[in-house]
């Protein structure tokens, strides 16, 4: 069991950057695959950013080059670095954490967030 708490959103205008924290706690002895999704109300949540158990990471096409998924184990956080912000980007962003590297890749995470909104003007 692990809880997870998000935090760094915000308002900005469009071309800025946030970084997005995820802090970890609970059982954090093992190994979890973890991964950032957003979701805009009334749509479907689209997974943006995942850092596979054998430390892969994967980006959706249309955050590549502009999202950063990175994590500071001794610190039990994940980040996203989020830079060249669009209003597209506008979302509520949660993270996501597993021990199955297969729910991972599935997007059937086990343990979520309660996100945090990122707002983005033109």
């Amino acid at each position: 069991q692990v809880d997870l708490v998000e935090s760094g959103g915000g308002s900005v205008e469009a071309g800025g950057s946030l970084r997005l924290s995820c802090v970890v706690s609970g059982d954090t002895d093992n190994n979890y695959c973890m991964g950032w999704y957003r979701q805009v109300s009334g749509q479907e949540r689209e997974r943006v950013a995942q850092i596979d158990l054998d430390g892969k990471i994967t980006y959706a096409d249309s955050v590549k080059g502009r999202f950063t998924i990175s994590q500071d184990n001794a610190k039990s956080t994940l980040y996203l670095q989020i830079n060249l912000l669009e209003p597209e980007d506008t979302a509520t962003y949660y993270c996501a954490a597993d021990i199955s590297q297969y729910r991972c890749r599935v997007g059937a995470y086990t343990y979520w967030g309660q996100g945090t909104q990122v707002s983005v003007s033109s």
